[in-house]
This record gives structure tokens, sequence and C-alpha cells, in this order.
């Protein structure tokens, strides 16, 4: 079995709580709110994808 790799589950579980976020803020209807959590969302994905390449 392999080993958790503990950095990258923990941006996968932000990017996803972002979106989460951006769903909740949708709902109470904050435009300022989607935007915040998407930008949040692109940042953390960007920065597990940037990790990603940088191990390869």
């Amino acid at each position: 079995m392999k080993k958790i790799n503990w950095p990258m589950l923990l941006l996968a579980f932000l990017v996803i709580s972002m979106f989460i976020g951006v769903g909740i803020a949708i709902a109470y209807r904050n435009i300022w709110l989607v935007i915040l959590f998407l930008v949040l969302a692109c940042v953390f994905m960007g920065t597990g994808i940037s990790f990603k390449k940088k191990r390869k």
C-alpha cells in the first residue's frame, strides 16, 4: 500500500471546501463571497498542480 501524500490531500480538501463555499454563497445570494471562494479555489488548485509538476 502506498504512503498517503498529506499535503496534496489537504490541498484537495481545501479546493473541495472552497467549491462548497461557492454553493453556500450562491444560496445566500452574496456575489462577493462567490468571487472570493472561486478565486481561493483557483489559487489552491494552481498550487496543487505546481507542486505536482515540480515533483515530476
